[in-house]
């Protein structure tokens, strides 16, 4: 699987109680690997499923530690290096229930359609891209995620899309976006994201209004469970798994992840959602948005 977005470096910040405005808040802080993309690479590869990234970083340490990581963990690197730019980075602020997400996109705007139309190009025949809505969202990577999504259909790869952030996504706007991204195989959205792109209502209603634009659409509901429908006016839901959080960063990735590795292995829908669910649950009870090395 070829996965195109974002890859950067997460700066965590595990606070307790409220953010006090103009004063300190006691916090855990970490530094590690971040990025849409790269997380649910990474939780492919976790997964033993076969994942590229193709993302763009700086020529600084950063962005050498951040592919030295993905690759620890197996995943295959189709990275553009920008000489000049720094890596992106992201304060992640975090509790057991949210996380807000501070931003510098860094080289991430750099991408060049060039790199993802040639990577995709020399992909197998029969593969799939997984597109991070991230690239779609920014003017600057605008084009590569467009070019990501003609080479996959000149290709004939099959495509996935995750909407990645509501506030972002409001800017760019829910007609363009459903406009860049119609008729994918597969959209994946949160409660947030479907209330932006679908408009407010149950997330069965919204999904079904999606598969208006794309053959299938998930809208994932966090501990409420998530639901899938197809074009054709099937639907199913699942549950979430029941476990305690510890944070929830990336768990949006991960299950994305369990998701795509059963459902092109030929897991039916409802599968599908478990394993997206049962990955999902893994995710949220470790700190950070990735496996851990040794797990």
């Amino acid at each position: 699987m070829i996965v195109v977005g974002d890859l950067v470096t997460d700066v965590l910040v595990e606070h307790d109680g409220p953010i006090r405005p103009g004063s300190d808040t006691a916090a855990a802080i970490r530094v590690s690997g971040g990025g849409q993309a790269a997380n649910t690479a990474a939780w492919l590869a976790h997964a033993g499923r076969a994942a590229t990234l193709v993302a763009a970083v700086g020529d600084d340490q950063a962005g050498r530690d951040r592919v030295a990581e993905l690759a620890a963990a197996g995943v295959g690197d189709a990275i553009q290096v920008c000489p000049g730019a720094a890596t992106g980075s992201v304060v992640v602020l975090t509790g057991a229930g949210e996380r807000t997400m501070i931003t510098d996109r860094g080289a991430c705007l750099l991408l060049d359609p060039g790199h993802v139309t040639a990577v995709l190009t020399a992909a197998a025949p029969g593969g799939h891209l997984h597109l991070s809505g991230y690239p779609l969202l920014h003017a600057g990577s605008r084009p590569a995620g467009r070019a990501a999504l003609t080479a996959a259909r000149d290709f004939g790869l099959t495509v996935s899309v995750d909407a990645a952030s509501a506030a972002p996504l409001r800017d760019a706007g829910a007609g363009d976006f459903l406009a860049w991204v119609r008729d994918v195989d597969l959209l994946l959205c949160n409660a947030d994201e479907a209330d932006v792109l679908a408009g407010p209502g149950d997330a069965t209603s919204q999904a079904t209004h999606l598969t208006g634009f794309v053959q299938h659409a998930v809208v994932k509901q966090g501990a409420g469970g998530a639901v899938w429908a197809a074009r054709d006016g099937a639907t199913w839901s699942a549950p979430a798994t029941p476990v305690r959080v510890l944070d929830p960063t990336g768990a949006g990735d991960a299950f994305a992840a369990g998701l795509l590795g059963a459902w092109l292995t030929g897991a039916e829908p409802p599968d599908a959602l478990a394993a997206g669910a049962a990955l999902g649950a893994a995710a949220v009870q470790r700190l950070g948005a990735r496996p851990h090395p040794a797990g």
